[in-house]
């Protein structure tokens, strides 16, 4: 039986007061890596959406309608890596072919989407949460925009960051993470609107 969420109030909320970076901080060491610049950030943020959205559809129609009747759930963690490592693996064979500069800027981090967290958990949300299918896409797409958004911001406010007068002692890492610590708090301070749970 799944949740009395509509699917909308799903969605919204995984990009704002659930948003799987900032709220579950799951996919920080890309989210932080690739941030220094605009359209790598772009990029990435756009790739994690699309496997976010395939990988999370994929992975429940395998749940529901092999693991679970198959009483095979024990196999479920392994199923879903070899779900997101096969779905990367294509989306990494287009954008080589579709914008190889794209491909040279994310470098390391595209195969390393295949081991980003926030991937694996919004397929475990979904199991856990006992989404439809509907709810799962939306939820995933939803969460893949969200971390798309705040990879956007960090990227805008590190570039502003360039220009101000940080200390010494807090420039790089430093600062880097109290940025994502306020994101952090701004974008749950919406949680009173919306919730997921």
């Amino acid at each position: 039986m799944s949740p009395d969420i509509n699917p909308l109030v799903l969605f919204f909320a995984s990009i704002f007061t659930s948003n799987i970076l900032l709220a579950n901080f799951l996919g920080m060491c890309s989210f932080i890596s690739i941030s220094k610049d605009m359209k790598s950030s772009n990029g990435l943020g756009l790739a994690v959406t699309v496997v976010l959205v395939l990988t999370s559809m994929l992975n429940w129609v395998i749940l529901k309608y092999i693991l679970i009747p198959l009483d095979l759930l024990y196999l479920r963690y392994i199923i879903f890596i070899i779900v997101i490592a096969a779905t990367v693996q294509v989306l990494e064979m287009v954008i080589d072919r579709v914008s190889p500069a794209l491909y040279m800027a994310l470098g390391i981090f595209l195969p390393l989407i295949t081991v980003n967290c926030a991937i694996l958990g919004v397929a475990l949300f979904m199991q856990i949460r006992n989404y439809s299918f509907i709810q799962t896409v939306f939820f995933a797409a939803g969460s893949g925009l969200g971390w798309w958004l705040a990879i956007l911001a960090l990227s805008a406010i590190q570039k502003k960051l360039l220009k101000a007068p940080v200390p010494a002692g807090l420039k790089g890492p430093g600062i880097t993470l109290i940025t994502i610590g306020f994101m952090a708090m701004a974008f749950i301070g919406f949680s009173g609107m919306l919730s997921v749970q």
